[in-house]
């Protein structure tokens, strides 16, 4: 019988922790209001980083050294600049980065364009480097 109980509350406390994971990403607004970029930190442990981001202008050139971004288009629209190749993106587009590769955006809607950008492993903010212009 003590073992059901453990394993009952073992399942208890795997299911409310995989609950708080859990939203709705068109519901998720930014906090404050914002000039250019605005990002939010939705999820973070040591394998990744999840974030909502919105641009209204653009993302200069950088890289990250070790890490890799897939970014998902949820609203707005833009170029998207990967390495030597340039891509109009919009809602619905996915782009996966490769870690060490340039990268950045041109904002070409009237509305912010917002993304799910998750960055493995964990983005601490200290592997991001900006292209000289």
């Amino acid at each position: 019988m003590k073992y059901i109980y453990f394993i009952l509350f073992i399942n208890i406390q795997i299911f409310s922790i995989s609950q708080s994971y859990v939203n709705h990403f068109n519901t998720v607004e930014p906090d404050v209001s914002f000039e250019n970029i605005h990002v939010k930190k939705l999820f973070s442990d040591s394998n990744s980083t999840t974030f909502a981001i919105w641009v209204k202008q653009k993302v200069k050139m950088h890289k990250h050294l070790s890490h890799v971004e897939n970014i998902y288009v949820t609203e707005g629209s833009g170029n998207f600049y990967l390495g030597d190749s340039t891509f109009l993106i919009k809602s619905g587009d996915l782009i996966v980065v490769p870690k060490n590769s340039w990268h950045g955006v041109d904002v070409n809607s009237e509305n912010p364009l917002k993304v799910l950008s998750i960055q493995s492993p964990e983005f601490i903010g200290n592997d991001r480097v900006f292209k000289e212009e």
